[in-house]
């Protein structure tokens, strides 16, 4: 990973030449190194930057955030100077929602909207369902990880490892449970939606209500797996992000 070059946001592979920046929004407990793989798999017309939330990796120490208006915030600041460019946004599972309140309120903000919004692996708002699960202990909140996804035992079965994590986990948790979304917001953007065949997370109805909140072109994207489906199919959906950001047909933009 390169120096991080904002507090929120870091440049996994810089790339002057990219047609587009897609910035990535990691799931509940995730960190920015859940998109390393990314730039080698998107090609060179994609430039990509990801989220990295405080309390974790190289933020680790600094105070969680753990509510989604001042995350959506900060990043949307740091966003910002981005947006003279073209660029997208990524988002899984509450990365996902995240991702649309960044949407809209760069919209609020009159800044230049994404050239598309991805949301892997979430309902969208008028579905969001809070929940409790930030108040459970430790053994009850590792067994809800690996209700989600399997492959979450390997994390679980190194207790050092495990400690480090939870609090991570359940602080996210916290920001997207007590999420209290406001009134919808119609984005002027292309909205694509993925979900996990075996997710059981939300529906195929849920994720295609989606198209609710775009008033451009909208599709559903099903890949099979649980919850964390993207990461066995990682090339299956980089290949589905670059082909729909025409990556290798749209000129580089030399404005900074």
């Amino acid at each position: 990973m390169k120096t991080p070059t904002t507090r929120w946001l870091r440049c996994l592979q810089p790339r002057p030449d990219a047609a587009t920046r897609l910035i990535c929004l990691p799931h509940a407990g995730g960190s920015a190194s859940a998109y390393r793989a990314w730039p080698q798999l998107v090609g060179e017309r994609i430039e990509v930057h990801t989220v990295q939330y405080p309390g974790r990796e190289d933020r680790f120490g600094e105070p969680f955030v753990d509510d989604m208006a001042t995350a959506v915030d900060r990043i949307a600041a740091e966003i910002a100077p981005l947006t003279r460019r073209r660029y997208a946004l990524f988002g899984h599972s509450m990365g996902g929602a995240i991702a649309y309140e960044v949407a809209a309120l760069l919209d609020r903000r009159g800044l230049p909207a994404p050239a598309h919004l991805f949301v892997s692996g979430r309902q969208p708002p008028v579905h969001h369902r809070g929940g409790t699960v930030h108040t459970w202990d430790d053994d009850r909140l590792g067994t809800e990880l690996l209700r989600l996804s399997p492959a979450n035992a390997d994390l679980l079965s190194e207790p050092e490892l495990a400690a480090l994590v939870l609090p991570i986990v359940r602080n996210d948790y916290r920001l997207i449970e007590r999420y209290r979304p406001g009134e919808r917001t119609v984005l002027p953007v292309p909205i694509t939606a993925l979900i996990g065949s075996d997710d059981g997370e939300l529906t195929v109805a849920e994720a295609g209500d989606w198209a609710s909140y775009t008033d451009r072109a909208f599709r559903l994207h099903e890949f099979p797996g649980d919850h964390f489906y993207l990461v066995d199919r990682r090339r299956a959906v980089t290949d589905l992000v670059a082909a729909t950001l025409g990556a290798a047909s749209v000129p580089p933009l030399s404005t900074p």
